[in-house]
């Protein structure tokens, strides 16, 4: 017998889980962003020829390594960084008009 719509997807997202490369998966993400932010994603892709999944992902594993290579292995700021907990209190984000922009040091 046939399988449902239904059933091929649950598959489909039960393999996801060990998807990829090195069989270690891979996560669904889905987010908002502002106007301007996905029509960055989009210029940047299409200027350096690839995906804007591929893109978002150099960017994100680009910048994790940059910090990585900053802290010392297992130092508090290590444990900090791998700890599920936030490591800024943003209060700021929680009151109208006195949004915080995200810098990232150069």
């Amino acid at each position: 017998m046939a399988k449902t719509a239904a059933q091929r997807q649950a598959a489909y997202r039960a393999r996801r889980n060990h998807a990829g490369h090195d069989g270690s998966g891979e996560r669904r993400l889905s987010v908002w962003v502002s106007t301007s932010t996905w029509l960055a994603i989009a210029r940047l892709a299409r200027r350096y020829a690839v995906t804007q999944r591929a893109l978002i992902e150099r960017l994100v594993i680009e910048e994790d390594e940059r910090v990585l290579a900053a802290i010392e292995l297992d130092s508090p700021q290590w444990h900090a960084y791998f700890n599920d907990q936030l490591l800024r209190h943003n209060d700021a984000l929680r009151e109208p008009g006195k949004e915080e922009n995200m810098t990232l040091p150069t």
